[in-house]
């Protein structure tokens, strides 16, 4: 099909800065245009660029594109004299024992793997397994301290397998103020699960999934948990569990019949559960394949003027799933939205802080990291090996997946409540005529689930935000709609492809400009944003933030 012209779009961005410092920022003339969207994104979504997987050519050709558009901008390194930061990374291909054997209460029971227990090991050997191991079902195998929350008070899982149930307390109890309601907290993603069993020492942990509270049904675990995956190569590896996994509702319902225990998660729900053997051992274990290799985080930075020392910093995740299996004679997944329009995005804020007559007070950095279908893999490593210290660092801005549909009247903020960057993002939004929104699907746990949250994790707040609720010229169901063929037959499939005929990419450039807008107001000011009260980032922040005081 013959590509339609893409008419020029231009924003005029004019700010007159009121800092809460104090300060004034000079008025600056920046424009971002939909020309140079459609040119990056031409690019970084071609088949040329074979789905940006980690490990690949695809790698190669991204990283090496972004940094040669990096110094064609004059943006210096932002590792030294490097515009990379390398990430090892072992990716594990496990086979699963064909079972998992549980034995106790007079019983012998066994569970098929890939359809009843889905099980696999970030452990970097070529066998582990778990025998004979305790079962202790510990909850929903949260400490949160804020809370009054712990459970796995009074017993010792060192060694054992805790099962634990999916999402966190407050969801489903139609109270707000427990925990967070139905908006998931940190506590409720399967993440935390596996680091807190991993803190209390447990050889296993395995995740009893819903498909409510979980965001997903058995199937997504089914695929996501199995064949190869990719983990950091830690030098000094933090502890593991042996054994992670899932089992599906029915595997638990049989579990807990043995053990004679009938209302499992209504139990777990109260103030006052405390965590119990359930009279049962489990065998499982998993076969792996180890392959080592480096990938990259690419970094830029501009320089501030007047406290260089002092970070902005934007992320956007380059890497997408590479090529696999034809569908209807297509291999490559291009990721076109995901997240080919983030990083073009960002590359485009990069851009316009760097053609900036008048240059930002603090230093802008501009970090494109690899690995996030991976499980935030790129993103994870820098927050453990940062090039800018954390305390010092003022927030992170990321951005994952803008829309192709034009303009928005709304701007959804992912996490919105969590931190005082929500206050930025409203008075840029009011500017260009667009409401504010929270995400309007809390319970999935969006906010864990892109870069921005490992950035939360060590204290830094965070934002991500973008509009994705109501199209200015064709409404809310317009978008319903396009959300839902996007989920159906686009996200994480070979047809997440750019289609310049259909994309209306001032959606793109409106977003951009805004993200923009918030940095340099954020660039520009000695003011460093906090956590809000009942964050479960708060406490980090303020300890690093006392640290830098003394």
């Amino acid at each position: 099909m013959k590509r339609k012209n893409i008419a020029l779009f231009a924003l005029l961005v004019m700010g007159f800065w009121a800092c809460q410092s104090g300060e004034n920022v000079t008025e600056e003339k920046v424009f971002i245009d939909t020309l140079t969207i459609d040119r990056h994104l031409s690019v970084l979504a071609s088949d040329d660029f074979m789905g940006r997987k980690p490990f690949t050519e695809g790698e190669e050709k991204t990283i090496h594109y972004l940094e040669s558009e990096l110094k064609a901008m004059g943006l210096k390194p932002g590792n030294g004299n490097s515009y990379f930061q390398e990430v090892p990374l072992v990716e594990i291909t496990g086979t699963q024992s064909p079972t998992m054997t549980v034995t106790g209460q007079g019983k012998t029971m066994s569970f098929e793997t890939g359809n009843d227990v889905v099980i696999y090991t970030e452990r970097v050997e070529e066998e582990v397994s778990v025998k004979d191991s305790e079962l202790v079902y510990a909850g929903f195998g949260i400490v949160a301290p804020e809370y009054g929350w712990n459970d796995y008070e009074g017993i010792d899982v060192k060694g054992k397998t805790v099962v634990v149930l999916v999402n966190d307390p407050g969801f489903g109890s139609g109270d707000s103020t427990f925990f967070k309601g139905d908006q998931m907290t940190y506590y409720g993603r399967w993440t935390y699960k596996y680091e807190e069993a991993a803190r209390q020492g447990a050889a296993g942990v395995l995740i009893v999934h819903e498909t409510v509270p979980a965001g997903y049904p058995w199937l997504v675990v089914q695929s996501s948990w199995t064949g190869a995956k990719l983990n950091l190569d830690d030098a000094n590896p933090p502890y593991k569990c042996a054994i992670q996994g899932w089992i599906t509702r029915n595997t638990a319902v049989q579990l807990f019949q043995a053990a004679g225990i009938k209302d499992y998660s209504g139990i777990a729900k109260t103030k006052g559960f405390k965590p119990l053997a359930l009279g049962l051992k489990a065998s499982m274990s998993v076969q792996n394949e180890i392959k080592r290799d480096m990938s990259h985080n690419v970094v830029a930075m501009l320089e501030g003027t007047k406290r260089p020392d002092e970070y902005v910093i934007y992320s956007a995740h380059w890497d997408h799933l590479g090529v696999g299996e034809p569908v209807d004679g297509d291999s490559i997944y291009n990721g076109a939205h995901d997240n080919a329009s983030g990083t073009v995005g960002l590359l485009t804020i990069a851009e316009t802080f760097a053609k900036m007559e008048t240059k930002p007070e603090r230093s802008v950095v501009f970090l494109f990291v690899t690995a996030e279908e991976q499980g935030l893999l790129g993103s994870a490593y820098y927050a453990q090996n940062p090039l800018f210290p954390a305390n010092q660092s003022v927030a992170n801005i990321n951005i994952d997946g803008l829309p192709a549909y034009g303009e928005m009247k709304d701007l959804t903020i992912t996490g919105y409540g969590q931190s005082e960057l929500d206050n930025y993002a409203k008075a840029e939004a009011d500017k260009q005529g667009r409401y504010v929104i929270p995400d309007p699907d809390p319970a999935k746990g969006y906010f864990f689930r892109s870069d921005h949250f490992n950035f939360a994790k060590i204290g830094i707040p965070a934002l991500y935000a973008s509009g994705s609720y109501e199209s200015k010229e064709k409404g809310v169901e317009f978008i319903e709609g396009k959300t839902q063929e996007y989920l159906d037959i686009r996200y994480h499939q070979q047809a997440d492809n750019y289609l310049p005929e259909e994309w209306d990419l001032k959606g793109i450039a409106q977003d951009a400009v805004l993200l923009f807008n918030v940095g340099n107001k954020l660039a520009n000011e000695t003011y460093f944003p906090k956590w809000n009260e009942g964050s479960e980032f708060k406490a980090k922040r303020d300890e690093d933030m006392s640290l830098k005081k003394k």
